[in-house]
């Protein structure tokens, strides 16, 4: 056995939890992703979903993918920047530009990519990326791979954002890069006030909504739309892979922002294009998205519904104001033996463990989808609270 083989054979943390009966990851689904889900056979309410509009077994989606494959095939064979660009490529792009509101947009094959090119492209050895402490790993992991300075503020702390603002050299490129809605909080950034320090330091703001789009503001647009400042916002990231019922990516800015992003991010430059099935699927989606408004105003009605319930039987749900609602349990073991205990009773939900999150702060993320009913959403907290009590959670 080589060195690195004997080192990574000591790492025997899942082998622990597997043996322990509480290993929660890479759980097998053996149907769609809808509200009612089959695993083992059995069905479970899934609540662990980020398909907040509920669309990915829409049949108008299903069929977009189809005629997609018949014309183009199944992949592109290349990436974007040499053979890899089909023209509904470029028809998502600008449907995406004209959602959020800017000049030009870039799609890429995974919404991760999109953090990972972006951030380190913008920004050089002069300048300063600042990041909210609790941003999405992707954005971390393309702050890294930038040779800028890098600040860390306080999670939604206006204050601690300035005091760093305040470290930065006057002549530096300051890119403030933030989620619109936290992925595990489901709070939403305090993005007038973001604005206010970005234009009193000269920064450049990027927001990413991943968990935005289909969620908050005009039509789903997301985040700058729900605030009214769009034009305040530089970049605009998103993904497709939840509300959009698909797998990408994309940025959307101005002009000579797209143009220099287009031919300087790696991540871009040297993966494979989005497949052709993928890019037909967001284009159904947003057509769906938009011309169902009902869809989310559903998904905010269940919303309001299920945290009041929640709130009702005792639980913390912190500051969300969104279908993310973190259930906090702040106790690993008790989080993967909640989890275990409502996939044994039928409803799917994620523990969000250390080292993710501090051990304090652990919790089970529950999520919501237009989709679901005030029924299911009824069920899942009555069968949520029954566990949680018999672990002396509540």
């Amino acid at each position: 056995m080589r060195k690195l083989q004997s080192i990574l054979s000591k790492y025997d943390a899942p082998q622990k939890a597997m043996n322990a009966g509480i290993y929660p990851y890479f759980r097998e689904i053996e149907s769609d992703q809808d509200t009612v889900v089959k695993i083992n056979g059995k069905k479970v309410l899934m609540f662990g979903s980020n398909s907040y509009l509920g669309l990915t077994n829409h049949p108008k989606i299903k069929e977009a993918a189809r005629k997609a494959i018949d014309k183009y095939g199944t992949g592109c064979a290349g990436s974007r920047f040499l053979n890899g660009t089909l023209d509904i490529h470029i028809k998502l792009e600008e449907r995406l530009a004209d959602l959020v509101g800017k000049e030009g947009a870039l799609c890429y094959s995974t919404g991760f990519q999109v953090n990972l090119g972006v951030v380190s492209a913008l920004t050089g050895r002069r300048d300063h990326i600042l990041l909210d402490e609790l941003d999405h790993a992707s954005i971390i992991e393309g702050s890294r791979l930038s040779f800028s300075k890098v600040l860390k503020f306080a999670h939604n702390d206006m204050a601690a954002l300035e005091s760093k603002l305040k470290r930065c050299t006057h002549e530096s490129i300051k890119l403030i890069v933030v989620d619109g809605i936290f992925s595990m909080e489901g709070d939403i950034v305090k993005l007038p006030e973001l604005v206010r320090l970005a234009d009193k330091y000269d920064a450049t703001i990027m927001v990413d909504d991943a968990h935005a789009i289909g969620v908050i503001g005009k039509n789903g647009s997301g985040t700058a739309s729900h605030f009214n400042l769009t034009d305040n916002v530089d970049l605009i990231m998103g993904t497709f892979s939840k509300s959009l019922a698909s797998l990408g990516g994309f940025i959307a800015s101005d002009k000579y922002t797209i143009n220099y992003i287009k031919h300087n991010s790696r991540s871009l430059i040297f993966s494979a294009s989005m497949t052709p099935a993928s890019a037909a699927s967001v284009l159904a989606a947003i057509d769906i998205m938009v011309s169902e408004p009902e869809r989310i105003r559903h998904l905010w009605e269940i919303t309001d519904y299920a945290l009041r319930g929640f709130k009702a039987m005792g639980f913390d749900t912190g500051k969300s104001e969104t279908p993310i609602i973190p259930l906090f349990i702040r106790d690993d073991v008790k989080s993967l033996l909640l989890t275990q205990a409502l996939l044994a009773d039928g409803v799917f939900v994620n523990p969000v463990v250390s080292p993710a999150v501090p051990r304090e702060d652990c919790l089970i993320r529950y999520s919501l989808m237009a989709t679901h009913t005030k029924e299911q959403v009824e069920i899942s907290i009555e069968k949520i609270t029954k566990a949680a009590k018999a672990l002396e959670i509540l």
